[in-house]
């Protein structure tokens, strides 16, 4: 087995430690802040830092949904509202599990309402405003979410009683045609 030269050494550990230490700063669980910037259906930014439910896709901003009277609506400003919506009606806390591509800070977030705790992420996608988010691949990022996707697909709840396209379908689409 070759052995890496001592600087190469010395600058992975200095790399790794310095992720390291950024990470603990988010390896508590913290309370959302009802003063975070809503950016889309699952990102946020709160404190400087930019956050994203993990395994959770909403709907693209400006992409439209076209309700069964023929009104449109913006999709992804749809699922925003929804986020909002239970961000300012419950206490949220969320867990960090770690960094996405763009570094934001993946979370799993439970929200206070009525006394019980909620999956942030399941209660978006199981009333329709959100969907399950999937690897490069196409496979579910987590299971669970799946299955409320599916529950709220044949149930028609939220953003399934409209015409939409798939946010996790266009953004595979977009990525096999940049590979082409």
């Amino acid at each position: 087995m070759k052995q890496a030269s001592l600087p190469v050494l010395a600058a992975f550990s200095v790399c790794a430690s310095a992720h390291a230490q950024d990470f603990t700063k988010f390896s508590v669980p913290f309370a959302v802040s009802k003063s975070a910037q809503l950016l889309t259906g699952e990102t946020w930014r709160d404190g400087g830092h930019l956050f994203r439910l993990y395994g959770v896709q909403s709907c693209l901003r400006g992409t439209s949904a076209e309700e069964p009277n023929g009104n449109k609506i913006d999709c992804g400003n749809t699922s925003l509202a929804h986020l909002a919506a239970l961000f300012d009606s419950a206490a949220v806390t969320c867990q960090p599990i770690g960094y996405a591509l763009d570094k934001a800070v993946f979370v799993v977030c439970g929200a206070q309402l009525n006394g019980e705790t909620i999956d942030v992420g399941t209660a978006l996608i199981a009333t329709g405003y959100a969907f399950a988010a999937t690897t490069a691949e196409g496979k579910a990022v987590n299971e669970n979410y799946l299955v409320a996707e599916i529950n709220a697909k044949m149930k028609r709840t939220g953003l399934w009683g409209t015409t939409f396209q798939h946010p996790v379908q266009l953004l595979l689409n977009k990525r096999w045609e940049r590979q082409q």
